[in-house]
């Protein structure tokens, strides 16, 4: 019997919920639990980390996990290291449904970052308007440049202070329209752009928008994880399943 452990967060994740529940799959939909309201999913869903490696084998050996897909955020580098090492120690097939990174175009002015850290110091020394378009999990890096303005975009209120102590929040789910970014960069006087490459079409107006104005766009690349196989879309992953089941 197969019985798959589908590591959510991502709209591709939502899609491929949607499609193994139709096929009437026995899956399981994994959120991290970062957001306060998660998108409503219709598999039987867990929310909240697993503890490391450790105590996702024994997750999966306690739940009989055939399969793990893990179709985390590209920047979710833990949560996918723990499964590549914990599906090999229990002998669980794992594939990654994995959307393609964003590459900078005709009109795009990027300055490619390796790290947070490098996304820092590209930010220019003068007062700057930021749109810091990265999520709340690394803020307190850029403390270190405190005369920025930072717009932030959030799904969930903060919980805390923020660490940055000029700072505009936006309550806002994707996905965003290219219109709608260009406007939001206008209104705020937006000088510049940081993001993480996390591809994909719901998050890449604020590139398009960045584009339109001749903003700079400061990208942080992902982080390395070990070597998975990677499925690129809903039917490839399907596939996989099929196969590898079979």
């Amino acid at each position: 019997m197969t019985r798959i452990l589908l590591l959510g967060g991502t709209t591709e994740a939502s899609q491929l919920a949607k499609t193994l529940a139709e096929a009437g799959a026995d899956a399981v939909f994994s959120y991290a639990g970062r957001t306060a309201k998660p998108v409503s999913q219709p598999l039987p869903t867990r929310v909240g980390g697993f503890g490391g490696v450790e105590r996702l084998s024994e997750y999966l050996k306690a739940e009989s996990i055939t399969h793990v897909v893990d179709a985390t955020h590209p920047f979710a580098a833990q949560m996918s290291t723990n499964a590549v090492h914990a599906c090999e120690a229990t002998d669980v097939k794992l594939c990654a449904f994995e959307r393609p990174a964003w590459q900078a175009g005709e009109g795009d002015t990027w300055v490619h970052a390796g790290t947070i850290d490098e996304a820092v110091n590209a930010l220019p020394d003068a007062a700057a308007r930021v749109f810091l378009a990265i999520g709340k999990q690394n803020l307190t890096q850029f403390a270190v440049k405190p005369q920025h303005h930072y717009l932030l975009r959030l799904v969930d209120e903060p919980d805390a202070p923020l660490p940055l102590p000029h700072t505009t929040v936006e309550i806002a789910r994707g996905p965003f329209d290219a219109a709608g970014d260009t406007a939001l960069m206008q209104r705020h006087g937006i000088t510049h752009v940081v993001a993480k490459n996390a591809g994909g079409a719901g998050a890449a107006a604020k590139l398009i928008a960045a584009r339109t104005l001749g903003l700079p766009v400061i990208m942080i690349g992902r982080p390395d994880v070990p070597a998975r196989p990677i499925k690129g879309s809903v039917a490839e992953v399907m596939a996989w399943l099929s196969h590898s089941a079979a």
